[in-house]
């Protein structure tokens, strides 16, 4: 198993990283978020200080009461400016703002995504944390922003009340700090149990969200109704579904006893009980309060209480559960590929010869290779069939040859240079592939035929024509496949689907192209009929392919027979007849068949 990331960044350096990310996308709505809050949230909290000391203190002492008025509606007018500008600035500038920086971060993480090795998909911790990175990314963003927002008011509000506060009896102050301080460490264990949950939480949705997908995704459909495979997917279902209940359920218990330890001895106990009786005693008894003096302090008291609570157990323990949400983000972005750039850029010429020189490779976590040893040299324009039964090492030798993993032994070269010498982008253009687990996507036909936004729509349909591609087609090229993007989309069977993807190979000029069971899903004329476009439209080409009909296979100049990761048998379909090793038993098993 691939070793992950030390996640060892500091909760300071994990916050700053992603508002070093959101400050990139979109400055204004980072500076304006933290402006609006500050203009939200503190008038308000100076006026049930300030303003209601002024209008008691002014009615105590039978004040002017134009002036009593004048401060009420001051006050109000307060009020009502600042939930003006925090709508408009929401209407007007947010929720835009934030679908930009949605978009912003997730085609960052998208494009990491998209470069990543092959291999790190094999490694399940690896894939877990990539889903949860992704997965969260947009809660995240937003988490972080009110946090560092909601911390900058907190710093501003206590400033100011805490001035206020001091000047009146500083004696209260000490109060609600000391309330507070003492259950800092308890507000960041929390924190931790917070983070252990979400991630326990994450792994087991993983799991059950696939039992949910199958209940969905057409490809399942036809065996779901045609078996008795849906009780059996139910009941997995339900099993994922109350592993993830009982999970909650362990730490919610948990998480409820913290959560009421520190709301009754804070609240309740420190500024409801301790507080109020030493304000009542001063005003009351020693007479150093007045009645503006006693609302203002309690008011003050509550103010402050909340902003410390926020700026140390809450802040702290969000914070705490937050960078390491941003840890995992944070790894999955300076993840380092194995296969790197070579220094050279492969021109897109003529073939050359292609030697595999004594290469071996193993997956990770496996001890046996699956590729050991193996050497050959292939031809420009030769016609190269793989065979071998499942887990020879057929498709990690293409795999190999396109640089979706490395060697971990010997070389492999084209025209001579060693393919890690190439740049990747570079190396792999000289490859057109379709694979066996080959995929469409939701775009036009000749973007799926391209594999690109810029198409050259009679090449397209001339592709799909050698491909023996024959459904109609009500735009052309531009006719739009499957339903995500359009209710109308064209909908393939399960040939035509195989016969588009073979039409890549054809659109695509390049000198040399692979082909993973290019007939599985096609009837024996369309077999043919393919045979005979790949001979004739391949002509000029060095086509490599995989098939276990061996009836695809004969035709081909030279056969390499794969048995444990090695090499057994090659030459042609009529040389290895005449041997009559393992190439000619399976040929013969496969023509029995027909016979």
């Amino acid at each position: 198993m691939q070793k992950k990331a030390k996640q060892n960044h500091s909760t300071l350096s994990n916050i700053f990283f992603m508002l070093k990310i959101m400050f990139k996308v979109s400055p204004w709505l980072v500076i304006g978020e933290i402006f609006e809050q500050v203009t939200g949230a503190l008038p308000s909290k100076l006026i049930s200080v300030i303003g209601l000391k002024y209008i008691i203190d002014e009615v105590q002492n039978g004040g002017d009461p134009k002036k009593i008025i004048f401060g009420i509606v001051a006050m109000l007018g307060v009020i009502v400016v600042c939930e003006i500008f925090t709508n408009v600035f929401y209407e007007l500038f947010v929720h835009r703002e934030r679908e930009k920086m949605d978009l912003g971060i997730q085609s960052l993480f998208y494009e990491k995504a998209a470069k990543l090795d092959l291999s790190k998909y094999d490694d399940p911790g690896f894939y877990s944390d990539f889903i949860l990175s992704i997965e969260n990314t947009a809660d995240n963003l937003r988490n972080v922003l009110n946090l560092v927002r909601g911390y900058v008011e907190q710093i501003i509000s206590f400033a100011a009340v805490a001035a206020i506060m001091f000047s009146i009896d500083p004696v209260c102050l000490v109060i609600v700090l000391v309330s507070v301080v003492l259950f800092i460490p308890l507000g960041k264990y929390t924190g931790n149990l917070q983070t252990k949950r979400r991630e326990a939480i994450t792994e087991k949705h993983r799991r059950g969200d696939y039992f949910a997908r199958v209940f969905y995704l057409p490809d399942y459909a036809g065996e779901i109704r045609t078996s008795g495979i849906y009780p059996l997917l139910r009941r997995r279902f339900n099993q994922s579904a109350n592993e993830v209940i009982n999970t909650q359920r362990s730490y919610i218990r948990k998480l409820d006893g913290l959560f009421f330890i520190q709301e009754f001895t804070i609240q309740v106990i420190g500024f409801m009980l301790i507080l109020s009786l030493y304000i009542g005693y001063q005003t009351i008894v020693t007479g150093n309060m007045s009645a503006g003096d006693f609302v203002a302090t309690f008011n003050g008291a509550v103010q402050i209480g909340s902003s410390v609570l926020y700026l140390t157990v809450y802040s702290l323990r969000n914070f705490t559960e937050r960078s390491k949400m941003i840890d995992k983000c944070r790894s999955f972005l300076a993840v380092e590929n194995t296969v790197t750039d070579g220094k050279h850029v492969a021109k897109i010429g003529k073939p050359e010869t292609i030697s595999v020189e004594n290469i071996t490779f193993s997956y990770e976590g496996n001890e046996k290779d699956s590729i050991n040893g193996v050497s050959f040299e292939i031809k420009p324009k030769e016609k190269i069939a793989l065979v071998g039964y499942n887990g020879a090492g057929k498709t990690t030798l293409t795999n190999l040859l396109l640089r979706l993993y490395d060697v971990k032994s010997g070389s492999i070269k084209i025209g001579g240079r060693d393919i890690k010498d190439e740049t990747i982008m570079s190396h792999r253009a000289r490859f057109a592939a379709v694979f066996q687990d080959f995929s469409l996507f939701g775009a036009t036909v000749g973007e799926n035929v391209a594999m690109t936004r810029d198409y050259d729509s009679e090449r397209v349909l001339e592709a799909l024509k050698l491909a023996g591609f024959t459904k109609e087609l009500p735009n052309g090229a531009d006719t739009i496949l499957l339903k995500e993007f359009d209710e109308n989309g064209l909908m393939l069977s399960g040939g035509e689907q195989q016969k588009l993807a073979i039409a890549r190979v054809f659109y695509k000029q390049c000198p040399y192209i692979i082909l993973d069971e290019p007939s599985a899903n096609l009837d024996p004329i369309s077999e043919y009929e393919l045979n005979k476009a790949i001979s004739e439209g391949c002509e000029d080409r060095t086509v490599i392919f995989i098939s276990h009909r061996l009836s695809t296979t004969r035709h081909a100049d030279r056969i390499f027979m794969l048995e444990n990761g090695k090499i057994v048998e090659s030459g042609s379909h009529d040389e290895l007849m005449e041997l009559n090793g393992k190439y000619a038993y399976m040929f013969r098993l496969q023509a029995e068949k027909y016979n």
